[in-house]
């Protein structure tokens, strides 16, 4: 029999797999499926979920709560923060490519949070390939769109040369190929 609690969980949990902008392009099934994969794990206001400049593990659902994403900027009194709430996520690009996180996150109020990580991504793709590859289309489109929006501001503030030349850079020397 459910009590009050569970049922409360399970209502918080449907908010994400029906809510989520980010699983929106999987069916609800395929969602909790992805969601059985997640670990939660509750947090204290104040406490920090990962710091600026750690490696990349994995990305977080918020269920519960407010994260604040903290860029320790030189200029102190510019210090770019963004506020995540139930039920968006944070963190996605960091599963499915080696990147630094960019940010701190910091839970402003108490939190739970679903985190998915490197392993679980392995785990979904073996059991559910249809569902991982849509996850990992999903994490593409990120990656371009914010591709697209970087190399523009970068034109903007550069010129159109710079940008191509850094974005060419790194495929004509190899440095897009993953090491032996």
């Amino acid at each position: 029999m459910f009590n009050k609690g569970k049922i409360k969980e399970l209502q918080l949990r449907s908010r994400i797999v029906f809510k989520s902008r980010f699983l929106k392009v999987l069916s609800p099934l395929d969602r909790f499926e992805f969601l059985e994969l997640c670990n939660r794990r509750k947090y204290k206001a104040g406490e920090y979920i990962y710091y600026q400049g750690d490696p990349g593990t994995g990305m977080y659902f918020v269920e519960k709560g407010v994260v604040e994403l903290i860029v320790e900027a030189e200029d102190l009194a510019n210090k770019p923060t963004f506020r995540v709430e139930a039920p968006e996520s944070f963190g996605a690009l960091s599963i499915g490519y080696e990147m630094r996180r960019m940010s701190s996150a910091r839970c402003a109020t108490d939190c739970t949070l679903y985190g998915f990580f490197k392993p679980d991504l392995v785990t979904l793709c073996n059991r559910h390939p249809q569902i991982g590859i849509k996850f990992m289309s999903v994490l593409n489109s990120i990656a371009l769109r914010q591709l697209q929006v970087t190399l523009r501001t970068l034109t903007e503030k550069t010129d159109v040369a710079t940008a191509h030349s850094l974005q060419f850079e790194t495929y004509y020397t190899g440095d897009h190929m993953p090491e032996s």
